[in-house]
Parts: C-alpha cells; structure tokens; sequence
C-alpha cells in the first residue's frame, strides 16, 4: 500500500510560478513510476508528467513542455512538478499518481495504482 500526500497549490497570476510536491510512504520499488495528471473544471483528467523512479526519465505532455518540469528525490520518497510561465488554461486540481510498474502507456490513468488527494491550482489573467 502507498499513500500520497500532495501539496504546493494556490493562486497565482499568469506568468508566475508554483512548485508541487507528492510525497509517499512505503517502499518505492526501482520498477515504479510516477506521474502528475490534472482535471480542469468541465474537464476529464488529463496527463501532465511523469518520472520513472529508477532512472529519471521523464515524458510530458505537450501542452506544458518547456514549462513544466517533473523531478525526483529518491530519498525523500518524493516527486516535484516545477511549474513555470503558467496560464490560466493550466487551472486545475493537480493529481500525483503511482504506479508500481513503469509502462509505456504512462500517459493513460488505469496504468497508475495509487492517486492523491488533489491539489488547486488556480491562474488568475
């Protein structure tokens, strides 16, 4: 079992920029991976970054490359999403996902086992 505990969120303007953390507990294996999926509202939760645990490899989502950076500390069993020159289209709550085998369907929600609560992300204009 592992539990995640996302924090960081908050409102900024346009422009600016905020730091996610996911924090989990329990034993990650060098096969995990984990990800950050956000759903804006009216929207379905969409694919934002992922990280595979061992090797830090990273995929993103093309509407937030070169704004968006995933990164690891594998010593605090913790994943960041630096988020910089955010939109307000970038409102939404942000989601920390894991799963204990890295695939390559990192972009899909069923290929994660384990979800956050959810953190706002709001971008004022």
């Amino acid at each position: 079992q592992v539990q995640l505990v996302e924090s960081g969120g908050g409102l900024v303007q346009a422009g600016g920029s905020l730091r996610l953390s996911c924090a989990a507990s329990g034993r990650i294996s060098s096969t995990a991976a984990m990800a950050w999926f956000r759903q804006g509202p009216g929207k379905e939760r969409e694919f934002v970054a992922a990280i595979r645990w061992s090797s830090g490899s990273t995929s993103y989502a093309d509407s937030v490359k070169g704004r968006f950076t995933i990164s690891r500390d594998n010593a605090k069993n913790t994943v960041y999403l630096q988020m910089d020159s955010l939109k307000p289209e970038d409102t939404a709550v942000y989601y920390c996902a894991f799963a204990r085998w890295a695939s390559g369907s990192y972009y899909r929600k069923n290929s994660y086992d384990y979800w956050g609560q959810g953190t706002q992300v709001t971008v004022s204009s």
